[in-house]
């Protein structure tokens, strides 16, 4: 690559989880890449700035090893052990164990996943991109067009610069203006929900299980996090809401929302004490028709958002991650233009299919689970206890839930 010529070799559109590992992955392949990030957490306090967590799963976290990353974020991540499914006022119908899956995955001490706050995945992997010498962090900086100029695109930024680059990788989230621009189309619907997100303080220990009870009102996830320094249990909360109940629960006292988790909560937490900021974010669906225009390249939620209900928005878009990091880094070996469609038509078949299947599995589940009809009701507990019987049912299940199969 001619590097008076470009820039760099591949700008990063988006300083997201997905948008950083990306960025970390291929200039460690040797590409020279820069990453433009609209926030600038240089500003706010990283806990300030998001109080959100993510469940990083099994197959996830073997991309963060990859990425050198994982040692720092292991220290700060809690395991999940179990996954208990419960369904309206039922007993659990479904447990998942990870002992279960030591034989398939070789590992005696495996996890589905593990549970991290937001703010540190941030800070670990901006700052090992900030390190990295063939990497640069444009950080409070958003791109304001585009221009394709055959043999290189130009970007133009919002300060004004303008940079060249033989590949954009657009990571800018589900309202990507990188998409938008490339103009390939997506389906999109609101699901006129939202997740009210916190932390909550309970009196007994989670014993690293973590909790999916499907209710009529929508999804409520209980994921184990680490103690605090006062040695207080912790668990992190998506409470999926139908629009017309969220500001109620959003706005209401403290009090209030503690004794309406109460109200639902599995006994074995004991009493929900206190809980910790609270949030909400709309819910939607939006799915690319193409991830893909010549030098141009949607991944995770620029490409495809899904419903949360099974916690794997992040770790299908870190699927794209990697399956575009081993495509570039072939075509770089072979000599071939990144940039190209041949190129990039590789990465879109990679992982079109799987990422259908999942935004077709959420959707189905959140429709399916988010209903109080009682033949509907009858057939989902009759499935959740076949599931639970065939065991090749069950661990197709379990390795969905650690993101170590791709369909």
């Amino acid at each position: 690559m001619n590097q008076q010529k470009f820039d760099s070799d591949i700008i990063v559109v988006g300083g997201g989880h997905a948008g950083l590992t990306q960025s970390l992955l291929l200039a460690q392949s040797g590409f020279k890449v820069i990453c433009v990030d609209r926030d600038d957490y240089s500003k706010a306090d990283y806990q300030l700035k998001d109080a959100r967590t993510t469940a990083i799963s099994y197959g996830s976290h073997i991309l963060m090893k990859e990425a050198g990353v994982w040692g720092d974020l292991v220290e700060n991540a809690c395991p999940i052990k179990s996954i208990d499914i419960l369904d309206g006022q039922s007993p659990t119908l479904l447990n998942f164990a990870s002992k279960e899956m030591e034989e398939d995955t070789k590992d005696n001490n495996v996890s589905f996943g593990w549970i991290i706050d937001n703010f540190i995945i941030h800070q670990t992997l901006q700052g090992a991109l900030e390190k990295h010498p063939n990497a640069i962090h444009m950080s409070g900086q958003s791109v304001a067009d585009y221009q394709d100029n055959n043999n290189h695109m130009q970007v133009m930024l919002s300060n004004e610069r303008s940079l060249k680059t033989s590949l954009v990788i657009g990571a800018d989230g589900r309202q990507s203006f990188t998409r938008e621009w490339m103009n390939v189309g997506a389906k999109e619907w609101s699901y006129d929900q939202q997740a009210i997100v916190t932390i909550v303080t309970h009196q007994n220990d989670h014993q690293n299980i973590a909790v999916e009870h499907f209710r009529p009102q929508g999804p409520l996830a209980i994921l184990p996090m680490l103690k605090n320094d006062k040695e207080e249990n912790r668990s992190a909360l998506v409470w999926t809401q139908h629009g017309k109940n969220t500001q109620t629960m959003l706005n209401c006292s403290e009090d209030t929302f503690v004794t309406a988790l109460n109200t639902i909560f599995p006994s074995f937490y004991g009493q929900v004490t206190k809980i910790g900021k609270r949030a909400s974010y709309p819910l939607n669906f939006v799915h690319a028709y193409n991830y893909i225009k010549p030098r141009m390249v949607l991944i995770a939620d620029a490409a495809h958002g899904i419903h949360p209900i099974a916690g794997q928005g992040l770790n299908l878009g870190l699927r794209d991650v990697k399956a575009l990091s081993d495509i570039l880094k072939t075509a770089q070996s072979n000599h071939q233009d990144i940039g190209s469609l041949d190129v990039l038509t590789r990465y879109q078949t990679a992982r079109r299919t799987d990422n259908m299947a999942m935004a077709i599995a959420t959707d189905v589940l959140n429709k399916l689970f988010s209903n109080n009809i009682m033949p509907v009701k009858l057939v989902r507990k009759i499935g959740l206890k076949i599931v639970g019987k065939i065991n090749p049912a069950k661990k197709f299940f379990m390795r969905q839930a650690m993101g170590s199969s791709q369909r």
